[in-house]
């Protein structure tokens, strides 16, 4: 852990001071928990109160916010600067230099590439490749021909099935599994029968998969998940799927096999996506969302089914409303049938009367 001035800080982001430069900072933390030495930020504007009762000894804030009662570091991107100086100070996770462990077992016929750290009780299967600067953290499995790119960190249980590419500067987390066959079966008078799985799974350059993913193989084509995308745990990417570059999905999302995901698209949690369909460039998904058609380019869509976002709250803010609803339409269709009944008495009155001799 570092100690920086807040100028110092302001310097190493780009930003500028509002108020003492000379504030030391030890550490971050957030607006309600900091004290003296913390730096913290304000990236959601219903918490800007909270700028006048921080014990922290300075806020990152946006160029548009009111003054505080602690000093400010000003710049363009808050959380992105506080993301910076959280980088700065505490860095990431340190991985231990361990050099390969005698009680790997890995296949003659492997090549692992120069500064690579690899634990125990970790497997390596014939044809696999494993460039520079690779961690593979014990009990991780490596299958027949798997390729990985440089300085990739594979944890420990982790599963990648033949055949599949690992990007460079890759994160898996532990107990994942690449390239398990999609689930995937031809149903014939009642029985499922299995389809071979011929593709395989792709992962592209700076990708990040949480715990407990399962990224599956396609049935014909590859399955993709494009570059810098960053995938949250307990998630499913079914056979044929392609995630596009730099999306965000939340825990426990499942696509479904053969769906195409655009490029920066933002996809809640629980967000359920049927299969063979399209989602758009910039799409955004709301949490438990479930996507049954395609979504164009820049939507943001939410509920299920789900449907834009501006009608979805109009509609969902009508659901409190409707057992009145039901009752006022049941009391209508009385009244209307009392009204009929009615029209009806006095018609067969007429009736009576104009045939009279």
């Amino acid at each position: 852990m570092q100690e920086k001035s807040l100028g110092e800080l302001a310097e190493y982001v780009g930003g500028r001071v509002n108020g003492d430069p000379n504030a030391i900072i030890r550490s971050a933390s957030t607006l309600g928990r900091a004290g003296t030495g913390d730096i913290s930020f304000l990236a959601n504007r219903k918490y800007e109160k909270q700028l006048w009762t921080t014990k922290a000894s300075a806020v990152i804030v946006g160029k548009d916010t009111p003054a505080a009662s602690v000093p400010l570091l000003i710049a363009d991107d808050p959380y992105y600067a506080f993301m910076q100086i959280m980088v700065l100070m505490h860095g990431h996770r340190k991985h231990k230099k361990t050099g390969i462990s005698s009680h790997a077992s890995i296949a003659d016929s492997a090549k692992i590439g120069a500064d690579c750290h690899i634990g125990d009780f970790v497997t390596i299967a014939d044809g696999a490749r494993i460039k520079d600067g690779c961690i593979i953290y014990p009990g991780t499995f490596i299958g027949e021909n798997v390729q990985i790119g440089n300085d990739s960190i594979i944890y420990s249980n982790v599963t990648i099935y033949e055949g599949c590419k690992i990007g460079n500067r890759v994160i898996i987390n532990s107990n994942t599994t690449i390239g398990e066959d999609g689930f995937s079966y031809a149903t014939h008078k009642g029985m499922h029968y299995k389809i071979p799985q011929k593709g395989i799974v792709i992962i592209e350059d700076d990708v990040e998969i949480g715990v407990s993913c399962g990224i599956e193989r396609g049935t014909l084509n590859d399955t993709v998940i494009g570059q810098g995308s960053k995938l949250g745990d307990l998630i499913t990417i079914g056979h044929g799927a392609k995630i596009g570059q730099h999306c965000l999905l939340v825990a426990q999302v499942g696509v479904a096999g053969s769906t195409t995901i655009g490029n920066y698209c933002v996809i809640g949690g629980q967000v359920g996506i049927v299969g063979h369909i399209n989602i758009g460039n910039n799409v955004t998904i709301g949490a438990q969302a479930g996507v049954i058609n395609d979504v164009a380019d820049n939507k943001v869509v939410i509920g299920a089914p789900a449907i834009e976002a501006d009608v979805a709250r109009r509609a969902y803010s009508m659901i409190q409303f409707l057992p009145d609803m039901r009752q006022n339409i049941r009391e209508l269709q009385r009244r209307i049938e009392r009204i009929s009944l009615m029209l009806e008495s006095d018609y067969d009155q007429d009736a009576e009367q104009n045939n009279e001799p």
